[in-house]
């Protein structure tokens, strides 16, 4: 495991606050909360054609149009069959809505600055530049996502026109 540089140090401890947790795969999660907007249960998406395997395509919700991917798949993860506590939570991407797809909803865990350690160092070739950092709370470690950084430059030009044709068939 890497040794943490005192910036890494100051990064991780301004991130403590309130994270909506959940689960994906049977790992804990979390996102900011001040990201998210709602939790939704699932509803119809509409697919949308040439779209990577994780978009899953667009839902209306109160008359906006706002793209669904799955994060399980976005992380390379199995595909896997919905439940009763598979949820939508839609979040606020630099300005823009979207639905992730996530298992289930834990909980909503105030985590101390002092309880969040940087993205560990796994290996050269891996991306961890999404992870926030990993949070200590209740006995278990939560990978806290930066969601903003979830999605690269060229999946959120996917999205936009995703969401510009649906809008446009829909009129």
């Amino acid at each position: 495991m890497k040794v943490h540089t005192a910036d890494e140090s100051k990064l991780a401890a301004n991130k403590g606050g309130k994270y909506l947790t959940f689960v994906l795969n049977g790992e804990g999660y979390g996102l900011e909360i001040l990201k998210v907007r709602e939790i939704n249960g699932m509803m119809a998406i509409t697919a949308v054609p040439r779209m990577p395997d994780y978009m899953k395509g667009v839902i209306n919700l109160r008359g906006k149009v706002i793209p669904v991917i799955d994060l399980r798949l976005k992380f390379g993860m199995e595909r896997f069959d919905n439940t009763a506590e598979t949820c939508i939570i839609v979040v606020d991407v630099g300005g823009m809505l979207m639905g992730v797809v996530v298992d289930q909803v834990s909980e909503v865990l105030d985590i101390r600055s002092e309880d969040i350690e940087g993205a560990p160092n796994i290996g050269v070739n891996i991306d961890t530049s999404f992870i926030l950092g990993m949070g200590k709370a209740k006995g278990s470690v939560k990978i806290l996502l930066d969601i903003d950084k979830v999605l690269s430059d060229s999946d959120f030009m996917a999205l936009d026109e995703a969401v510009v044709d649906e809008e446009s068939v829909s009129e």
